[in-house]
């Protein structure tokens, strides 16, 4: 009997068996269960009970892979329902459990009652009276508990319950599928719905067997985006884990293990499915990562439906508190304070295509490098050109450059450091690198890494597994470099790829000489600022013309920085660095506008730099950086480069530190005799401007102009300009077609929109807003060089312009009407920065046009202190009494400049 194979104690009767309990960890089939204790610093034991006395269908089997002549075992009838009934009732469940025999081998047999005693239920027994299994044939009911088991078949069978029931029982047989032809095209037809399933087997924490319900395909599933330590398999067969394996795969065991959940399939890989496991509890994969049970991997995490933020989150929790796995874990940027970690910077300069120079709040500049990018680079031999200029000559890298230049150049930016790659030595084949920072920076909720990857103008670096010194957006860059990737963009494209010829003149003489003269025509010209030398020494991209030139500031003294001569350090003159510095800050890599007007013996142009409107020169005047250099007298900024110096003087700052005023001794200064000159020469009047200025043709030449005028629609209704074919660029002088219909000679003053070209009419001074389709190009036949442009601009002498609208607009009015289409006679009484002041008379009644404005009291005289304009000026002022008495236009509420002149923008 079963009971007498567990005597022991007194010889005059049968034992009690031990009372035992435990927790159901796994259902074998419908009559062997595996039995778990309590966990204690690590997984339990466990052991396997099968179910004294009674006999349930054995479950399918696959044929082993070393036997290829056997063959699969299916279910036998009601085995599979069996597994499910005690499955349902018991895992995870509480049990005791006596064990009666055990054999040889080592099986132990037993009774397993639900709850902490032997009151509960007994499964042999409720698996008897469901008719999903049977009492073992011969055995005699001689004891309570064989006579109940017998009760309750026969109660079965009375019922027709399970196997007794009607039928051979082949519906319960479940037609098991090992394997899947497509695994590809099986995860795409369930479209990312979730699967119902049985997790039959766990191999590790994050690999399990499962059972895919309704269709009983029995396959492996391997957590997407995560990886648990694994079992070793040794050359002897025997498995060494790794530290965490065993208790990794405990807590998935006794989470899931035989649990009713549900599978979203995700991918695949070779035969194995890569899925998330749903649990009305949680979701698996997040819990082991937030446990330390778990580490994220690259290759899988991009498919994680549920978003690979979720997933990065647990694992940094559990690297915060160094749990399991981490507990040897140094964050990478942890010997930094938190202000080093996070800090606001504005972007100075961008160095190739994955590196910025920013200035940070103290002052000092730090070179940040964007995590887990790599900029475009050149493979094989074409490495080791000692000619290559990277910029221009590595695909796309001009491209990148550009795009961060673009975007960051001057802004604030958020630096979030990733990780601190420390300095390495060089090698072989790698060069040497220093130490550095490596962060995400974001501008305005946007990663530049990320964004620059997305445009395929960058590749993400690929890492081990266990390599942590990574960008804190890691997947958002994978995901970003898989569109760039699908959609074909820059580095991934099919296309050919961009190539840029940019000529560097910088030093070549010759070159120079060839180049200057277009540049002098060009006036204003676009350029980026690449390189600075010193505070007035730069080197300048011309992207219209696709050339490089070192560039030297007009006009002012810059202090000298240091030399590095053969045998000698020449020091820097003092307030160099300074200077150079502060013209680093205001233009380095900037959009700036240049005028080029001459060049030196070493082909390096000379000329005038703006930025923003600003005249570099001048700031660096303004801001004691500079001196002015006598040469700037010629050039029309000379007015506002003496202010500024005399304001810098004043303020005793820095070059003019030691500045000391020269005293001004009292000596009368003998003034020189000079007498107006008065030397009228006619012209003709075409154009007058809202300030009063006006545009006059030298009648002398205006033959000429006729001729070429000519000339040039012959040519152009020969050979008219193709409609839209013309793109017009500002400072280029081009044809216009005017409201007449005719074409003239024109000069592009902004290019709003293709259809709003502003342009001035060269040769008669008027101006408009045309649509690219009215413009052509200019031939040289009739460029300025054979004759030059006709419509000069003068101001009237003597004359106050009023400043209020109604009185400048009828003081226009008049003038219009007066002189405008008309032939006057003109001499040149002084020149101002502007353009010369003249005065003009009428050709027939030699009247002065401006004096006639002043007897009408539509203008105010501005008095002059220059001995030979005296006599004049006593005319114009004796005119404006007669004005002012008579009560004309300005001066009909009387002499309002007394208190008022401020007011109404006058002075005296």
């Amino acid at each position: 009997m079963a009971s007498s194979a567990q005597s022991g104690g007194s010889s005059g009767g049968p034992a009690v068996p031990t009372v035992q309990r435990g927790i159901i960890k796994m259902v074998l089939s419908g009559c062997a269960i595996i039995v778990r204790g309590q966990p204690r610093g690590g997984p339990p034991p466990e052991r396997q009970i099968n179910l004294s006395n009674i006999r349930a269908g054995n479950l399918a089997r696959r044929a082993a892979a070393t036997q290829p002549d056997a063959k699969d075992t299916p279910d036998e009838p009601w085995a599979f329902p069996a597994r499910e009934f005690l499955r349902k009732k018991l895992i995870g469940k509480e049990v005791c459990f006596t064990i009666e025999n055990k054999t040889p081998q080592g099986r132990e047999y037993g009774m397993i009652y639900l709850g902490k005693d032997t009151n509960g239920e007994n499964i042999a027994e409720s698996l008897v009276a469901e008719g999903l299994a049977t009492r073992r044939e011969g055995m005699r009911a001689n004891n309570p508990e064989q006579n109940r088991l017998s009760e309750c078949e026969e109660q079965a069978k009375a019922a027709k319950k399970g196997m007794w029931s009607e039928g051979n029982g082949s519906h319960t047989i479940r037609d098991l599928k090992y394997t899947i032809e497509n695994p590809r095209h099986f995860v795409d037809s369930h479209h990312q719905k979730p699967v119902n399933a049985i997790i039959e087997h766990v191999r590790d924490g994050s690999v399990v067997r499962a059972l895919l319900l309704p269709d009983y395909y029995l396959v492996t599933v391997m957590l997407s985006g995560i990886k648990c330590p694994t079992f070793r398999r040794e050359a002897d067969g025997s498995e060494t884990p790794e530290p965490f394996a065993a208790e990794a795969k405990f807590f998935t065991e006794s989470r899931l293990l035989q649990r009713d959940v549900q599978i979203i399939l995700e991918s695949c890989h070779n035969q194995n499915i890569l899925g998330t496991i749903l649990h009305p509890n949680g979701n698996i994969t997040e819990l082991l990562l937030k446990e330390g049970f778990a580490r994220c991997v690259d290759w899988s995490i991009a498919v994680y439906t549920r978003g690979a933020e979720k997933l990065r989150a647990a694992e940094r929790f559990a690297k915060e508190r160094r749990l399991r796995i981490w507990r040897d874990y140094v964050a990478p940027t942890a010997n930094l304070d938190q202000k080093d970690k996070q800090f606001v910077a504005k972007v100075m300069q961008v160095l190739n295509a994955d590196a910025i120079v920013v200035k940070l709040n103290s002052g000092d500049y730090k070179t940040i490098h964007l995590s887990s990018i790599r900029p475009p680079r050149l493979e094989g031999e074409n490495t080791q050109n000692k000619k290559l200029r990277p910029l221009y000559d590595i695909p796309y890298m001009f491209e990148a450059r550009e795009f961060l230049r673009k975007k960051l150049i001057g802004k604030k930016v958020n630096v979030t450091v990733d990780y601190i790659r420390p300095a390495s030595p060089a090698t072989e084949t790698v060069p040497a690198f220093s130490e550095r920072t490596c962060a995400t920076v974001t501008i305005g909720g946007i990663n530049i890494a990320e964004a620059l990857v997305s445009k395929g103008l960058a590749t993400v670096i690929r890492y081990r597994q266990d390599d942590d010194q990574r960008s804190s957006h890691y997947d958002e860059l994978l995901a970003a470099e898989a569109r760039a990737i699908k959609n074909g963009k820059g580095l991934h494209s099919k296309k050919e790829v961009p190539i840029h010829r940019v000529a560097d003149i910088s030093g070549d003489t010759q070159k120079a000489k060839q180049f200057l003269p277009f540049l002098q025509r060009a006036g204003r010209s676009e350029a980026v600022v690449e390189y600075v030398f010193s505070g007035s020494r730069l080197k300048l991209y011309l992207p219209k013309e696709t050339c490089l030139i070192t560039f030297l500031l007009a006009g002012i003294e810059c202090p000298r920085g240091a030399r590095n001569l053969p045998g000698l350090v020449q020091e820097g003159e003092p307030f160099s660095e300074e200077a150079t510095l502060f013209t680093k800050e205001l233009v380095l890599q900037r959009e700036v506008e240049v005028e080029v007007e001459s060049m030196d013996k070493a082909g390096n142009f000379i000329g005038w730099l703006h930025i923003d409107g600003a005249n570099l020169s001048v700031l660096l005047v303004e801001h004691a950086l500079s001196k002015v250099h006598f040469t700037a007298e010629r050039s029309s900024y000379y007015k506002s480069l003496l202010s500024a110096e005399e304001a810098a003087k004043q303020k005793k700052e820095k070059v003019w530190a030691h500045y000391e005023e020269q005293p001004v001794e009292e000596v009368m200064p003998v003034l020189e005799e000079k007498e107006r000159s008065a030397s009228y020469k006619p012209v003709f009047v075409t154009e007058i401007t809202d300030d009063l200025h006006f545009y006059v043709q030298d009648v002398e030449t205006g033959t000429q102009l006729e001729k070429l005028m000519e000339n040039m629609r012959n040519d152009i209704a020969s050979h008219p300009p193709v409609e839209g074919s013309y793109a017009p660029r500002r400072g280029e002088f081009c044809i216009a077609k005017f409201v007449d219909g005719e074409w003239y000679r024109a000069r592009v003053e902004k290019v709003e929109s293709p259809a709003k070209i502003h342009v001035f009419y060269i040769d008669y001074g008027n101006r408009e807003v045309l649509p690219s389709t009215r413009l052509g190009t200019l031939s040289p036949a009739f460029s300025t060089r054979v004759l030059p442009a006709q419509a000069t601009e003068y101001a009237f002498a003597f004359i106050q312009v009023p400043q209020d609208d109604d009185a400048r607009t009828d003081a226009v009015d008049s003038v219009v009407r007066d002189i405008q289409n008309t032939q006057c006679l003109l001499n040149v009484e002084h020149l101002s920065a502007g353009c010369p002041h003249v005065t003009l008379q009428f050709a027939d009644s030699k009247g002065d046009v401006g004096l006639g404005l002043v007897k009408e009291g539509l203008v105010m005289v501005e008095v002059r202190k220059e001995k030979q304009f005296q006599k004049v000026i006593t005319e114009y002022l004796n005119a404006q009494e007669s004005a002012k008495s008579a009560r004309l236009n300005l001066w009909r509420y009387g002499d309002f400049r007394a208190d008022d002149a401020d007011e109404f923008g006058y002075s005296r």
